[in-house]
């Protein structure tokens, strides 16, 4: 598809375990029109995830698939696909999304499920990021949005943001810096995606020329302090 030639809204759906403020970011960006498409489904595994109530309050379909109710990752998978695809989603966002996804779901939704990590892939994969970049002496972390493959956190890479380690930062002042890059960056990533712009061409990702060209990383020098 031509990147100028108009198409019908993106339908997307949100996984998510907690809070959700990356889902708002992704609410606040079809509701302005960043991004050209409208979020069809939240999920959570999580029956008390506050996001649930920010997707209630915007009058979106929500689910509630615990994963303690079921006996298997496998299954559990199962019935989180099921529903995604009679949501009609074309594009899952992984939004703080706290579930390792089995091999075959990763397989079956390839190219269009992603997510946003809270590092400079492939640094500082799993959790605790911010304590390893701080440990590690590192002068810069970030955030990561990448596809979802079999492998924990090391799918394509599609765009990155980058902030300073400042050398007063703790685990949570330098979560909170890059939190709000996270705030830019997804809704960035998935108007590429709702533009038709996203390809992946021997294992990397190329976005289609387009206004927001040269932005596939955002830098933050001054870190926001």
């Amino acid at each position: 598809m031509n990147i100028d030639t108009p198409r019908p809204p993106l339908k997307i759906a949100v996984l998510i375990s907690g809070g959700g403020s990356n889902l708002q970011a992704l609410i606040d960006g079809c509701a302005t029109g960043l991004i050209p498409g409208r979020i069809v489904l939240v999920v959570s595994n999580n029956p008390d995830a506050f996001g649930v109530e920010r997707a209630r309050r915007h009058q979106i379909p929500t689910r509630i698939i615990d994963h303690r109710l079921f006996d298997s990752r496998a299954a559990f998978d199962q019935v989180l696909a099921r529903t995604l695809d009679e949501s009609g989603a074309e594009l899952i966002c992984l939004a703080g999304f706290m579930r390792v996804l089995t091999s075959d779901f990763a397989h079956y939704y390839a190219k269009r499920l992603i997510n946003i990590h809270p590092a400079l892939l492939p640094a500082f994969p799993g959790l605790h990021v911010q304590r390893q970049a701080i440990d590690a002496g590192v002068r810069f972390s970030g955030a990561t949005v990448h596809f979802v493959v079999p492998e924990v956190d090391a799918g394509p890479i599609i765009a990155q943001a980058v902030v300073p380690v400042l050398a007063h930062d703790t685990h949570d002042t330098l979560a909170a810096r890059i939190l709000r890059q996270e705030h830019r960056l997804y809704p960035l990533v998935v108007r590429w995606f709702a533009q038709d712009r996203v390809r992946v061409e021997d294992g990397r990702v190329r976005i289609l020329d387009g206004e927001e060209n040269g932005q596939h990383a955002l830098i933050n020098p001054m870190g926001e302090v």
